[in-house]
């Protein structure tokens, strides 16, 4: 027989097809006759390996015999099928496998490196240890602690590598040897170990031999082992894992731990975080505390009684007062003990037996019981037989039980628990009630804060009071009109005014009466058929009116046809309807209640308004402030003012230069010097005009080309500029030429004025001029027809002027020098 599928598969098995490349040569003079697919098992063996590959050689095989199930094991594993008849054949088959065999055979992986793996030699069990390795293999190592001897593919708890090259393990609690191992990411290659020896975990506890219940007491330990472990209090013998109230040890000696509710003998435990082993023990005793309580016989319901307490187990312990046979852990008013012996307890609303009982906050157990029986307070209210709708009326009291009971006043046989207007009692007793809008039968209710309960009543009618309010039969749009009253029930009323047949509830403009019997009232904007109403403020109910009409008052407004954009725009106006109403300028066509520039009217009949910065159509209006509706309106037409702004165009950084200016518009408008292409809100260096027409400005201490601006106040709009060349503080003034002469002189003197020149011309003049002057014109000029000096008369107005030396012929400045004339 020829089982060739059951020897590739041994050979593939063998050489680990499924960890590593592997090749295998299979050489047979016959077929598969062992009823096995050899094409199946090579596609088998292609998909499941690592690169595996077979080579055949079909050797004296019969022409006649099929050999599909040689060639096609090659051909499924990417290998090569020859074919020998004879020894020559045979060779020359064995040579080609060979090659083929060489050609396909991977490079060798690089060997991996030994890891030194350092940790401490020995640990407690339990415990946390530090371990450090060098060098790292891979990305994807890892390192586990395990016993000695096992078996490299296993690992128990494992830290994956890092850049720091130190991990931190919590050992295992059991006893013995044990190996740190780096393990290649494969997860079977070991790398490196370390010996670890973990010896028994051993902890002292201290603490208490006797507790009571529900009582905090100190448990120490020594030594921690792991920051997780935990101290525990469970009953003797309790099974492993038992736990109740613990605490973790983390950096500690000793901690808090409270003890049951339940008395008995119980056991302090160590516990492992690693397994949850206990490792040391210590017994305890539980036992019962002795707690008496201290409570009256009786109560009023709904009152506070004192409640006096001995032996507290626990600051959170707490007492409450329950009916009497209520279950254990139920529980009603209650107060929490602290570091007190006594306390008010809150009594029931209910009258009845009760008791009083010192409750553990340890599982909530009853340690002490006393019986109280709380009874129904003696409590009597007292008020008038009738009260007016609204109005506030007198009550008393008798037998208040609780500050925070209260007084209310509710319709006869309003269901209980129901309330209407009410005070709270407090430490009084008598007070003031407000009485209801509607009038009808009432009771007057004493109720007991505490459950709602109605303790006492009494009976009160409620009254329709009798209100008259008086008007005048019209009054202006607007305006203040005077109203009277008589009947007033309550000073928070309010006397209010509506559009004749408005729903009740509704107001309008209104004043409230206080101890008044006349006031006066805003009339509303729109003319019309309105009613002035006394209304309760007890329910907004109106309690009486009168007819009143609102008619249209007739107002003039009057102003020039025309302004200056930004000027001030004298108006003046007839028929004042309020002093809050105000005259405003708008855009022509503006919808009503818009307003520009404006100011009240006051107590006057004209004023200056504000022309707005841009020019264009717009009307100045009479505005009512009530309702802002307009009562008349007046065209005007705002012009662009016609304005200039001159100054040198050069000078030296930090010298004085004079700027002047025509067509101002108002005081309040000022002129700048900025940066050339800065925002026109840039103030960094400006003034206000006021009443002059000049001033002087010191220049920027920055070389650059600058801008003089008139702004307008009224919107910060630029209405001229003019370019001004700020140079060096050392620049040059002169180009060809230089002048002489004094830096001051007094007004009107006559000054001497030296000069040389590189070149002469047929028309040379030295000038005086203004700062800011055009350079070919001045306000005095001497033709040079021989050598220096020239003299010059000086201007009889003091200021900054400057002398210049001009080549006209040429049309050229060539030299410049400030004098300043004072």
């Amino acid at each position: 027989k020829t089982p060739l599928t059951d020897a590739v598969e041994r050979a593939a098995t063998e050489l680990a097809y499924t960890d590593r490349p592997a090749t295998v040569v299979l050489i047979s003079d016959g077929l598969e006759s062992c009823e096995r697919d050899p094409c199946e098992l090579a596609r088998s063996l292609e998909q499941g390996g690592v690169g595996f590959t077979a080579h055949v050689v079909g050797f004296g095989l019969g022409a006649d015999q099929d050999d599909t199930s040689l060639s096609c094991i090659a051909e499924e594993t990417g290998g090569t099928y020859i074919q020998a008849s004879n020894a020559e054949e045979l060779k020359s088959a064995m040579s080609s496998v060979s090659t083929a065999v060489a050609d396909t055979t991977p490079e060798p992986e690089p060997a991996l490196p030994e890891v030194t793996v350092t940790g401490p030699g020995t640990a407690i069990g339990g415990s946390i240890i530090e371990v450090t390795w060098d060098p790292t293999a891979a990305t994807g190592d890892f390192l586990t602690i395990v016993p000695a001897g096992t078996a490299a593919a296993e690992h128990g708890e494992t830290q994956s590598v890092n850049e720091d090259k130190t991990v931190n393990f919590t050992v295992p609690a059991d006893q013995g040897m044990y190996e740190i191992r780096y393990i290649h990411n494969d997860g079977k290659q070991v790398l490196g170990t370390d010996a670890l020896e973990i010896t028994k975990p051993e902890v002292v506890l201290t603490g208490p031999d006797m507790v009571l219940t529900g009582e905090d007491f100190t448990a120490g330990w020594s030594p921690s082992i792991h920051p997780d472990d935990f101290v525990t209090i469970v009953p003797a013998g309790a099974e492993a894992g038992t736990s109740t109230s613990y605490v973790t040890v983390r950096d500690k000696a000793e901690g808090t731990l409270g003890a049951p509710a339940d008395a008995g003998l119980y056991e302090l435990r160590y516990v492992l975080h690693v397994d949850k082993r206990t490792v040391a023990t210590r017994p305890i005793e539980v036992t019962a505390p002795e707690i008496t309580l201290n409570v009256p016989e009786t109560a009023l319901a709904g009152s506070k009684f004192p409640v006096g307490w001995t032996g507290t187990v626990n600051e959170q312990d707490y007492i409450t007062v329950v009916p009497a046979g209520t279950d254990e852990g139920e529980f009603g008013h209650y107060i929490v003990v602290r570091d007190k012996t006594e306390n008010q307890l809150q009594a029931a609303a209910d009258t009845g037996m009760y008791e009083v009982r010192y409750v553990l906050r340890e599982g909530n157990r009853t340690l002490a019981s006393a019986p109280i029986e709380i009874t129904a307070p003696e409590v009597t209210v007292t008020g008038p037989e009738t009260a007016q709708t609204g109005s506030k009326f007198p009550v008393s009291w008798t037998g208040a039980v609780s500050g925070n009971d209260y007084v209310t006043i509710v319709p006869t046989g309003t269901d209980e628990g129901e309330f209407g207007n009410y005070i709270v009692v407090r430490d009084k007793t008598d007070g003031q009630l407000q009485a209801p809008a509607e009038p009808g039968m009432y009771e007057i209710r004493y109720v007991l804060r505490e459950g709602n309960k109605t303790l006492a009543t009494t009976p009160v009618e409620i009254t329709e009071p009798e209100v008259t309010v008086d008007a005048p039969d019209t009054a202006l749009a607007g305006e203040k009109f005077m109203v009277s009253w008589t009947g007033t029930v309550n000073s928070q009323d309010y006397i209010n005014i509506v559009p004749t047949g408005t729903e009740e509830g509704k107001f309008g403009n209104y004043v409230t009466v206080r101890d008044d019997t006349e006031k006066a009232l805003q009339a509303p904007a729109e003319t019309g058929m309105y009613e002035v109403r006394y209304v309760l403020r007890e329910g907004g109910k109106t309690l009486a009116t009168d007819m009143i009409e609102i008619t249209a008052p007739e107002v003039s407004v009057t102003a020039p046809d025309t302004a200056l954009a930004g000027s001030a725009i004298r108006v003046s106006w007839t028929g004042t309807v309020s002093t809050q109403d105000y005259i405003a300028v708008v855009p022509t066509g503006s919808a009503e209640g818009e307003f520009g520039n404006y100011f009240s009217v006051r107590d006057k009949s004209e004023g200056d308004l504000r022309a707005p910065s841009d020019p264009g159509l717009y009307e100045i209006r009479y505005i009512l402030r009530e309702g802002s509706k307009t009562l008349a309106s007046r065209p005007i037409e705002i012009t662009e003012p016609e304005v200039t702004v001159s100054g040198p165009s050069e000078v030296r950084a930090g010298d004085t230069l004079k700027v002047s200016w025509t067509g101002a518009v108002d005081p309040g408008d000022y002129v700048a010097l900025a940066p050339m292409g800065s925002g026109d809100d840039d103030f960094s260096n400006y003034f206000s005009i006021r009443t002059q027409t000049e001033r002087d400005m010191t220049a920027p201490e920055t070389p650059g080309l600058y801008e003089l601006r008139y702004i307008l106040r009224e919107g910060g709009r630029v209405l001229a500029r003019q370019p001004v060349e700020v140079l060096d503080a050392d620049a040059a003034l002169n180009s060809g030429a230089e002048l002489t002469a004094p830096d001051t002189a007094a007004p009107g003197s006559t000054i001497e004025v030296g000069w040389t020149v590189e070149a002469s011309s047929a028309d040379q003049r030295i000038t005086i001029a203004a700062a800011d002057q055009a350079i070919f014109t001045w306000i005095e000029a001497v033709k040079i027809a021989g050598d220096p000096p020239v003299s010059l008369t000086l201007p009889d107005d003091p200021g900054i002027y400057e002398l210049r030396f001009l080549d006209v012929s040429n049309q050229q400045v060539l030299a410049r020098k400030v004098i300043t004339v004072e």
